[in-house]
């Protein structure tokens, strides 16, 4: 049966539509055949034969909405990586070559110690020693691994499932904001880049932990971590906190201060405990839990150290920070650049130091507003010259100011022995008589401060009782010159204005360099160098310093080492420091008081011990009343008193111990006499009959 063909409809127009939806022009029939496009693909039709679709004309599927979404959210993941990929090239570039790169040498470190070995401070800008991983107690990195970064063994620098972590945790809102980076990210950042939050620090930092943790271990990642992240109030590193927040190393870390020490990287100047202590011990808390839940500690561990938490020392703001000041002060003059880590080796006892202070603190305590002073200092010396105790004010935490050894002041009447001696070496003698009376100096009218004149005296009552009038008279006689230079010779360093005055002690010096000067009194006459280091070494035991055993010279003939301490001896006895008490020690010394009460002076000393104590205000302010006699003579007998406890009583260079402990060397035993380890002459004399001072000195 044939089929039933369709005539097309043509219109007038050379492009016509079929009832099939086919358009057909008339101008493309060809040999019997009809071309066209259709609205679903382009068609030959034959009139012989079906109409069928032109090749590439195959009707297409539409896409479903999930691969459509897998289609873009492919593209997107590929140009995304093309343009992280960019970014971190980028950045790169922007870093030092990876063959150039290395960790940067930390700074160092100068360790501190006393006489016996004892670790007294930390100097440098870390403010700590470096530490190895394997000295620490286990649980201390772990406090670290446990708050900071759990997953630290098991990632290669970053960490993208603890980035989720973080940034679901951020989002949701639950608990505190976290960040996502690691340990090695914090490493990184401390090591190579500065604090900045920015989206190339970022990147920078990812570069260099992948870089990190291709070069070090995890256990040499972890322990460059430790040595050199920031814990808070100047402190680098794990050992420097730990030192500074509890007083002692990191090795002897409990578990509740390990926690309060990870805790404080999350904000360590906000979370130091010296400065905020319920927040670092909050936050310590959050650490042990972390611990417990990571298995770091057992459940009793956890509630012990919930229990009782870390307590904070407050015994590093010492005065002993003074003597760790004045440590550094000197060092570089004797080993230059400082480029490593040092261990220096002092002449400071912390027994005496802690002595020292406490006198200080304690006088000051008691009577400073009665007597409107507020600061101090002492300074102890062994006849050496080794500074065993060095304290430059009131409260190292207030001022770190060392009184001690910048501070010039007026010396006062304490700067009389040497106008005294320059009269002794002139030919005169501790029984020479001068006039106590009113004088004149071109207009100028020193007075005693009791305004009251005795007449004639003998050159040791005078100087016992620290008579203006006789002292002026001497230094005019021997002349300010020749007393500048006996000053100087001695062991003062500081300028000395040469004129009439100089008598009183109306130039200036430091704590430091007139008890320095006195020395020679204490060790048979040899002037010393004050010094407080003995030793220095490198962090792997070179040594790079030894003290040796060298002085000035003699300053003093002996004789006259003997003269001085018998007059000085007077002012405890019964002179201006007559209120000292040191029982069973032949001491000697000197107080001074400046014009208008501004500063008390008390130099005193024995054969063991040079030792001088300054009161006064910093702003040269006057105080009501303190003379060298009464509260620096108090701070001198408190501190001598336990810097002398447990040392065998021995007398003042030349006195005989023999026959009778309290009389001086006859000049004729002077030159067989047998020398002390220290320079001091003894010798044996007649006793059989009581003798005159001016016998004892020159026979008779």
């Amino acid at each position: 049966m044939a089929s039933k063909r369709r005539e097309p409809r043509f219109s007038s127009d050379p492009e016509t539509e079929r009832e099939d939806g086919l358009r057909v022009s008339t101008e493309d029939r060809v040999g019997g055949q009809k071309k066209g496009v259709s609205k679903r693909g382009a068609y030959e039709e034959d009139e012989d034969e079906p109409v069928r679709p032109k090749k590439g004309g195959k009707r297409k599927k539409r896409r479903s909405f999930f691969g459509f979404l897998f289609y873009w959210t492919s593209v997107a993941a590929v140009w995304g990586f093309i343009l992280v990929a960019g970014v971190v090239a980028w950045q790169a570039t922007l870093l030092p070559p990876i063959d150039k790169l290395a960790v940067p040498k930390r700074p160092p470190n100068i360790a501190i110690l006393s006489e016996d070995g004892r670790l007294i401070a930390n100097r440098g800008d870390t403010g700590g020693a470096e530490v190895r991983l394997a000295d620490l107690p286990p649980y201390l990195p772990k406090a670290f691994i446990a708050i900071e970064d759990r997953r630290f063994y098991s990632h290669w620098g970053i960490d993208p499932i603890g980035i989720a972590r973080a940034v679901f945790r951020n989002a949701s809102g639950r608990g505190n904001m976290q960040g996502g980076s690691t340990l090695t990210q914090q490493l990184a950042k401390n090591l190579f880049l500065t604090q900045e939050r920015t989206l190339s620090r970022k990147v920078q930092e990812a570069i260099l932990a992948i870089w990190l943790e291709q070069k070090y271990s995890k256990d040499e990642i972890l322990e460059l971590y430790l040595n050199r992240v920031y814990f808070g109030s100047g402190a680098y590193g794990v050992e420097a906190a730990t030192r500074r927040y509890f007083g002692h190393g990191a090795a002897q870390a409990s578990l509740q201060e390990s926690a309060m020490l990870a805790g404080l990287m999350k904000a360590p100047t906000k979370l130091a405990p010296t400065r905020n202590p319920t927040a670092a011990a909050e936050r310590a808390a959050q650490v042990i839990s972390a611990m417990s839940q990571e298995g770091h500690i057992t459940d009793g561990m956890a509630k012990m150290a919930l229990a009782n938490p870390a307590g904070v020392s407050r015994d590093n703001a010492g005065s002993i920070n003074y003597a760790a000041d004045y440590v550094m002060d000197v060092l570089e003059e004797i080993v230059g650049v400082i480029d490593t880590d040092l261990i220096v080796s002092t002449t400071i006892s912390p027994e005496k130091q802690a002595a020292a202070e406490k006198a200080l603190t304690d006088e000051l305590e008691k009577s400073g507003k009665r007597f409107n002073v507020t600061q101090g200092a002492l300074v102890s010396l062994d006849p050496n010259g080794q500074i065993k105790a060095l304290v430059g004010g009131r409260n190292y935490q207030e001022s770190q100011f060392n009184r001690a050894v910048v501070a010039k002041r007026q010396p006062g009447s304490s700067f009389k022995p040497f106008v005294y001696l320059s009269a002794l070496e002139k030919g005169l003698t501790p029984d020479t008589l001068r006039d106590d009376a009113p004088i004149n100096v071109r207009g100028w009218q020193p007075e005693n401060s009791t305004n009251e004149y005795q007449g004639a005296v003998t050159l040791t009552r005078a100087l016992a009782l620290s008579l203006n009038t006789v002292a002026v008279r001497l230094g005019l006689e021997v002349g300010a010159k020749t007393v500048a230079d006996t000053a100087h010779r001695l062991g003062i360093v500081s300028d000395l204005q040469v004129n009439a005055s100089i008598a009183l002690g109306t130039s200036e010096v430091t704590p430091l360099e007139i008890v320095s000067a006195y020395a020679p009194f204490a060790n048979g006459g040899i002037r010393v160098q004050p010094h407080i280091i003995m030793r220095v070494k490198k962090a792997d035991g070179t040594l790079v310093y030894q003290r040796k055993g060298a002085s000035f010279g003699r300053a003093i003939e002996p004789h006259y080492v003997a003269m001085m301490n018998g007059m000085m001896q007077e002012t405890l006895i019964i002179g201006t420091a007559k209120h000292a008490e040191l029982p069973g020690w032949q001491a000697a010394g000197k107080t001074g008081t400046s014009q208008d009460y501004r500063d008390g002076w008390f130099i005193g000393y024995t054969s063991q011990l040079v030792t001088g104590v300054w009161l006064g205000n910093d702003d040269n302010s006057p105080t009501k009343r303190v003379s060298g006699g009464n509260l620096p003579v108090n701070v001198w007998s408190r501190y001598m008193k336990v810097a002398l406890k447990d040392v065998p009583p021995s007398p003042l260079p030349g006195f005989n111990t023999k026959n009778d402990p309290g009389a001086l060397i006859p000049p004729g035993d002077l030159a067989g006499g047998r020398p002390d380890p220290i320079g001091a002459l003894i010798a044996p004399r007649d006793n059989a009959r009581e003798r005159s001072l001016f016998e004892r000195l020159f026979g008779g």
